[in-house]
């Protein structure tokens, strides 16, 4: 069969920190040459779809905000439905709260008075941080991640991820969050398939990851290739309990399984 759509991660898949990645550019040419429907997405939380957009652009690369399918999004359209008239305490980049007060969400700067902790990147991240999202949540607010993703590729090597401070909270609240956004959630899930509009079974997912991208992958039906640029590479598919369909270098090897059509 043919591929009618692709779920193209980005950081580590398409740029690594703030550069775009060899071969990126070709990859996703060929997906177009080939009349694939491409969807971007992205455990980012600290961008909109638009910030993406512009992100992209400065690289060289054009896709329409409609086909972007972010963390914050998804966690800021989650939380206007499960918990419509909440009040949000964030631990978490200015970035995401901007995508929160656009999606009409309520924030308080009060650990206290807060109905839901949202907890992901951030790079003020520190001990008084922790001992405020311990007080929220002992004062009975729901916990709420915005995506499990430990580390994200960085220029020098991995750096932590949102993962690493919704682990915190966990570990220091003895809970494990109410809900985790971002792939491989099935809201994301959903978010990709109203984005694509394509039988999941049609498409393609690239990604860089084999606990988020590859295992939304597997459990949505889609054929997977892990790309090596970011976080996995070869070794770790000895121990892992999810495999992808394809292993390639980069994105550039895309057309490789074009050329197959399987």
């Amino acid at each position: 069969m043919s591929y009618r759509g692709a779920v193209v991660d980005l950081d580590g898949t398409v740029y690594r920190g703030g550069t775009l990645i060899p071969g990126a550019a070709a990859g996703l040419d060929a997906l177009r040459a080939a009349d694939v429907e491409v969807a971007a997405v992205s455990n980012d939380p600290t961008r909109s779809p638009t910030a993406f957009v512009e992100r992209l652009a400065g690289m060289g690369l054009t896709i329409e905000p409609e086909r972007v399918v972010a963390a914050g999004t998804v966690t800021a359209a989650f939380l206007t439905r499960e918990y419509p008239e909440a009040r949000l305490f964030v631990v978490g980049s200015s970035g995401l709260e901007a995508q929160f007060r656009a999606a009409g969400c309520a924030l308080t700067d009060d650990p206290l008075g807060t109905d839901v902790l949202v907890a992901s990147y951030d790079r003020g991240f520190d001990y008084d941080r922790l001992t405020v999202a311990l007080r929220a949540i002992e004062a009975g607010a729901a916990f709420v991640g915005t995506d499990p993703d430990r580390t994200i590729p960085g220029p020098d090597g991995p750096v932590p991820g949102s993962g690493a401070i919704v682990r915190a909270v966990a570990g220091v609240t003895d809970r494990e969050p109410d809900r985790v956004l971002g792939k491989p959630s099935a809201e994301t899930a959903s978010a990709v398939a109203r984005t694509l509009g394509v039988d999941p079974a049609g498409c393609l997912l690239i990604g860089d990851r084999l606990d988020t991208d590859i295992a939304m992958g597997e459990r949505e039906g889609m054929t997977t290739a892990l790309v090596l640029t970011g976080v996995a590479d070869r070794a770790d598919l000895d121990d892992a309990t999810v495999q992808p369909d394809h292993v390639l270098d980069s994105l550039g090897e895309v057309g490789t399984l074009l050329d197959e059509g399987t």
